[in-house]
C-alpha cells in the first residue's frame, strides 16, 4: 500500500520527544524516511530506530552542527525549542540570546541549507512549529514570544521565495500541548500557587481557550503531515492555529 509521502525524505528537529517525536512517527507512517535531529543523543537514536530513519545529535545553536546535517531533504520540520519564564527586568540576556539562536537563527540556517535541493527537485515542504505565542503575547515569556513572532516572518518570506520552485512554507500554531515541557510548567505553577495540577490546566493554561483540554501531540503531527501532502499544495505562507479557540476570542 502506498502512502502520500512514499519516496520523500524528512528532517525533524527536536525529534526525540513531544511534538517532534509525534511528527517523526506520523511522517514515517505516511511513507517518509526521517532524519531525527536532537541534542538528546539517546532519544534521537530511539526515535530513529522506531521510525526506521536516521539519528543526528546536534546543538542547533552551533551553525557548524547545522552545516553537518543532511541537506537533501524534501520536508523540513523546524520544531526544536525551549522555554524560560521570567519578568523582563529579570530575564537573563544570555538566555534570551540562546532562545533566538535556537528558534529563529537555526530555522533560518536549516531552510537555507535545504532549499537548494528542494529547488532542484521542484518540490519541498517547510513546516515551522510556531505557537499561539507567534500570534499572541503572554507576560513573562519575552524570549519565546519574540522568537515565535520572528519565526512567523521567516516562514512567510520562505513561502514567497519558494512558491515558483514548488516549495511551500507554513507555520503550525498550537496552544498548550501535552508534552514534558508543558508538564514541567504545570508542576511549577501548581507549586507556586499551591493549587492542584488540574486547576492549573483549567484556570491558568487554558483560561483563554474555549476547549478546556490539552492538545495531544498526535493532533499536531496530523496537521504537519497534511501540510506535507499533495492536497496542501496551495497552502503556503499560512499560520494555522491549533489552539482550542484561544485566538478566536
Amino acid at each position: 500500500m502506498t502512502s502520500d509521502l512514499d519516496g520523500r525524505t524528512a528532517l525533524v528537529t527536536g525529534g526525540a520527544g513531544g511534538i517532534g517525536l509525534a511528527c517523526v512517527r506520523a511522517l514515517a507512517a505516511a511513507g517518509a524516511k526521517v532524519h531525527v535531529v536532537d541534542v538528546d543523543a539517546e532519544g534521537a537514536e530511539a526515535a530513529a530506530s522506531e521510525a526506521g530513519g536516521w539519528a543526528h545529535t546536534a546543538d542547533l545553536t552551533d551553525p557548524a552542527a547545522i552545516a553537518a546535517l543532511p541537506a537533501e531533504v524534501d520536508i523540513l520540520v523546524n520544531n526544536a525549542g525551549i522555554q524560560h519564564v521570567a519578568p523582563l527586568e529579570d530575564f537573563p540576556p544570555e538566555v534570551f540570546t540562546r532562545i533566538q539562536a535556537l528558534m529563529v537563527t537555526a530555522p533560518f540556517l536549516l531552510i537555507r541549507h535545504a532549499l537548494p535541493s528542494m529547488y532542484a527537485k521542484g518540490w519541498g515542504r517547510i513546516v515551522n512549529m510556531s505557537s499561539v505565542h507567534g500570534l499572541r503575547a503572554s507576560a513573562y515569556k519575552a524570549a519565546y514570544v519574540a522568537a515565535k513572532h520572528g519565526l512567523e516572518g521567516l516562514s512567510k518570506v520562505a513561502a514567497l521565495e519558494g512558491a515558483e520552485h514548488g516549495v511551500t512554507s507554513n507555520c503550525v500554531n498550537p496552544g498548550y500541548v501535552r508534552t514534558p515541557l508543558v508538564d514541567g510548567q504545570i508542576d511549577a505553577q501548581a507549586a507556586e500557587h499551591g493549587i492542584p495540577r488540574d486547576d492549573v490546566v483549567a484556570e491558568v493554561l487554558l483560561r483563554r481557550a474555549a476547549i478546556k483540554k490539552l492538545i495531544e501531540p498526535d493532533d499536531v503531527a496530523s496537521l504537519v503531515v497534511w501540510l506535507c501532502s499533495p492536497r496542501a499544495g496551495h497552502i503556503t505562507g499560512a499560520s494555522i492555529p491549533l489552539d482550542g479557540g484561544w485566538t478566536a476570542a
